[in-house]
């Protein structure tokens, strides 16, 4: 098959096992091939590291982090020069370190006074509002499911405006409400530049607030394993000014585009033909399922597949035609009954869906 028309180069690949299990039929799999040069594309931003706090909750965890590491080291130190003094100091140190008051002093009422000033220290930070008392200017619905995030934004009164995927918009300089919930398995919500980690517990919601300094691109995971794919199970939190933020948000309101271009009809019509709104919603035509990603503006997303492809036509192409060889044990099925440009076709329709 001719790819030409891809953002990014296919190769074909052949699976014995796969095609011995399906009576030894031949699939081509395209996989998409990544140079490092295309990665800032979609995964720019931060370094995902907890070393690099960039909003308020992960500095409040970054200071904790610090005073405790440093804290300890100097008692680590403080100690194995004690050791040290033991081991080879003359009889006079020897002899001093054997006083009954400072063994009652080092050994009992040290680490007393240490450990009850770090223990209010580190309760006073953890109970501390990191957005100051502000009420949360967004509030998001984010489920885990296997292995992808679903993201609903909620309305003043609590119902969902729309659905995304595998993305989480927030506006800069103003707290977020998230809503964490799972659908299956626990799972972990952590995006280390701006907060810390929090469970997804099946019938119980968990509330993390997220507040970025400054409008960038951070990176976070699953941080709790829950299957096959939980490695490749991440998301990008997306911080935009507040007046992006809210035509954003307006614009993903609205039902998907009616295309006037004839590749896009037909992508269209492929779409409702195979039968793919059985699992997919798109907003504006009859696909309303719910098993997968919400697809309405799935063109405009930075990340495919739970945050492990750039978001393009080609790389789209691939995930229909080879998604169990991309990401295996996904709940989506590998779909090689397209040929080139009905694959093509379809694959330029959703990247449409802006």
């Amino acid at each position: 098959m001719q790819c030409a028309w891809a953002g990014f180069i296919f190769r074909g690949f052949r699976l014995p096992k796969l095609h011995t299990f399906l009576n030894a039929r031949p699939i081509p799999v395209y996989l998409p091939v990544l140079p490092l040069a295309a990665v800032p594309s979609f995964a720019h931003g931060s370094l995902q590291s907890a070393f690099d706090p960039k909003g308020r909750g992960a500095a409040e965890i970054a200071e904790m982090m610090w005073m405790l590491f440093i804290g300890g080291g100097a008692i680590f130190i403080g100690v194995m020069g004690l050791a040290a003094m033991a081991l080879f100091g003359s009889a006079a140190q020897r002899n001093m370190l054997a006083r009954e008051k400072l063994i009652l002093g080092g050994g009992i009422l040290f680490p007393i006074v240490v450990l009850s000033a770090l223990l209010v220290y580190t309760f006073a930070a953890g109970t501390g509002r990191a957005d100051g008392g502000e009420p949360p200017q967004a509030r998001i619905e984010v489920t885990g499911e296997l292995w992808w995030w679903r993201v609903r934004y909620l309305s003043v009164n609590g119902h969902v405006a729309f659905e995304t995927a595998n993305e989480i918009r927030i506006p800069a300089g103003k707290p977020t409400e998230v809503l964490l919930k799972s659908g299956n398995v626990i799972h972990s919500f952590w995006v280390p530049n701006l907060a810390g980690k929090i469970d997804m517990i099946p019938g119980h919601v968990n509330r993390l607030r997220l507040h970025a300094d400054k409008p960038g691109v951070f990176r976070g995971q699953c941080a709790e394993y829950c299957g096959a794919q939980h490695a490749r199970m991440a998301l990008h939190v997306i911080a935009q000014e507040p007046a992006e933020y809210d035509a954003w948000t307006n614009s993903q309101r609205l039902a998907a585009a009616v295309p006037d271009d004839p590749v896009l009809l037909r992508g269209r019509q492929l779409f409702l033909d195979n039968r793919c709104g059985l699992c997919h919603t798109v907003r504006g035509i009859s696909a309303a399922g719910q098993l997968g990603p919400d697809l309405t503006h799935v063109g405009s997303r930075h990340s495919l597949g739970g945050g492990i492809l750039p978001n393009n036509s080609g790389t789209i192409a691939g995930w229909i035609s080879g998604s169990q060889q991309i990401k295996p044990g996904n709940r989506m099925p590998s779909f090689n009954q397209f040929s080139g440009d009905e694959l093509r076709a379809l694959s330029t329709y959703l990247a449409s869906l802006q």
